[in-house]
């Protein structure tokens, strides 16, 4: 096996993925046989600046050599070869947000995030004129909201694309997008797997009432479908990732993509009527779709696979972050001690101690609101955790809390979509939050109110599910991208299936009422904690 490594890198015949996630920015170089053969990361954080969350450009590009650096120096270490020429490269990003650029590629305003809820305006005008679910984080909403606040960059705007978006612009020259990041910035119309141009046309109309003058099908990234080339690395573009000037250029991108799509294909979820669902600093579900909703509904979003088919995806803001800060309490509190634990001992003896608690966490109640809450009605974050007198306040119900709050945004969500009839014939759960066996599989099956599957691969996260889309690319052989991940990527990986009880059904059904009703509390939160 090493052997077949060793000759996979000096043949090229690799694929690499770089992801910027919400908290790391990690690449994943995989062989011939899919496999990750080298890894590197970044730790980086958001920043809340004069009320936008945002990253800096340095922080991107810093991040991206930082992690291509480690990862190339576990290649050097583990094989003795140095990193020179890759088969192919793929490029993801969170989802959404705002980054405008005028006609001399100048960033027009500070990055504007997923994570933020400042287009409220904008979200319910557009949902009402295109008939048709607009969230605040989705690029549309950002630049219309701007349009209506009058900003003075507006006018400016020549190009709009999103992270992903623009690491492979500066890499490529090619202002392209993945159909399933591209679906976060405008709606697709699926027959045409292109800009739905109606809306385009309702959307100019409204431009015109503004007296703003931008075509949005001129300013917006050209829609690339999953085996579709997005350019090739210039040598500008293989500087920018290797300073030292080892990589070589010329190596073949494909379309860069959101994060949501890279979950999907690390999961083997992009056939209809399967779904997977996230966890980390945000939560989304994402189920395949067989037809359209009969109704436009605010808390689903309608986005696509990287093939360009149909997803219903229920995305909270917010899902493990209040979890990571107890944690880091807890953390200072062994050190205070003079105990050295590793905080990966940590987070495995808390979340094992969660499956002590009692199946309705006890009578307590918490929110892990870092930022503000589409499907709650929540503006702005405010962590929270409450509990009564005679509630039953232990170690085990106060972490159980903490994990089923996770998944209570998204359970309200889900509910829309079952009372819509959609069929799940898998439901697969990846992220961080699953590293400690069973835990938070259990609870969330139970938010579920089904069965969840986490493969051997699902710690391997969005950077393996763009190397992987990288490499169909390069070796798609007239397969569908789902034909593909089945017989040649996953094979007889059918990972591991936790059902809920009876006993955790009841139970979550029990929190989540209480949830909803608490929300009351949080909202008093937002206004009183100033």
């Amino acid at each position: 096996m090493k052997a077949q490594t060793k000759l996979d890198i000096m043949d090229g015949r690799t694929s690499l993925g770089i992801e910027f996630g919400s908290t790391r920015i990690k690449a994943v170089l995989i062989g011939s046989n899919f496999t990750p053969i080298a890894s590197g990361s970044y730790e980086w954080e958001n920043q809340l600046e004069n009320g936008i969350w945002t990253y800096s450009l340095d922080d991107v590009w810093k991040g991206l050599r930082v992690s291509y650096r480690k990862m190339a120096a576990e290649v050097f270490e583990e094989y003795g070869e140095t990193l020179t020429k890759i088969g192919s490269i793929g490029f993801s990003a969170m989802m959404h947000g705002y980054m405008a650029f005028d006609k001399e590629d100048r960033l027009l305003v500070p990055f504007r995030t997923w994570r933020n809820s400042i287009t409220e305006e904008a979200e319910k005008k557009l949902t009402e004129v295109f008939q048709y679910n607009i969230p605040q984080r989705w690029s549309i909403a950002h630049l219309y909201q701007a349009v209506l606040n009058k900003e003075q960059h507006v006018s400016d705007v020549n190009f709009l694309t999103t992270l992903a978006g623009y690491v492979h612009w500066q890499l490529t020259g090619e202002k392209v997008l993945g159909i399933g990041d591209a679906s976060g910035m405008f709606p697709i119309d699926i027959e045409t797997k292109n800009y739905n141009q109606e809306m385009v046309a309702i959307f100019q109309k409204l431009l015109e009432k503004e007296s703003v003058e931008l075509d949005l099908n001129t300013i917006l990234p050209t829609v690339l479908l999953a085996g579709d080339q997005g350019g090739t690395l210039t040598q500008d573009g293989a500087y920018l990732i290797d300073p030292t000037g080892t990589l070589q250029p010329g190596i073949p991108l494909c379309p860069p993509e959101g994060d949501a799509g890279t979950g999907m294909v690390a999961t083997n979820s992009v056939a209809k009527r399967t779904g997977n669902i996230s966890a980390g600093t945000s939560a989304f579900a994402m189920i395949v779709l067989e037809k359209e909703l009969q109704k436009v509904y605010p808390e689903i979003d309608m986005v696509t696979t990287p093939s360009g088919d149909l997803v219903g995806m229920v995305h909270t803001n917010n899902c493990s972050s209040d979890i990571n800060a107890w944690v880091k309490i807890f953390e200072e509190f062994t050190q205070a001690l003079g105990l050295d634990v590793s905080r990966e001992k940590l987070f495995s003896v808390l979340f094992q101690e969660a499956l002590k608690g009692d199946s309705d966490c006890g009578g307590l109640l918490s929110y892990g609101y870092f930022s503000g809450e589409n499907i709650t009605g929540v503006s702005e974050g405010r962590p929270l955790f409450v509990r009564k007198p005679d509630s039953n306040f232990n170690l085990a119900n106060f972490m159980r809390v903490h994990l089923a709050s996770a998944f209570g945004a998204m359970r309200i969500g889900m509910e829309i979509l079952k009372a819509e009839d959609i069929q799940i014939d898998r439901l697969i759960g990846h992220g961080g939050i699953f590293k400690t066996p069973e835990v938070g599989q259990r609870i969330l099956a139970a938010a579920m109110e089904a069965p969840v599957t986490v493969m051997k691969t699902a710690g391997e996260g969005g950077a393996w599910g763009i190397a992987l889309l990288a490499s169909y690319m390069s070796n798609k052989d007239g397969m569908d991208l789902g034909s593909f991940l089945d017989y040649q990527v996953f094979g007889e990986d059918q990972g591991v299936t936790i059902e809920p009880t009876e006993e955790d059904l009841k139970g979550y059904e029990i929190f989540v009422e209480r949830y909803r009703e608490g929300i009351a509390i949080e909202k008093s939160a937002v206004d009183k904690l100033i």
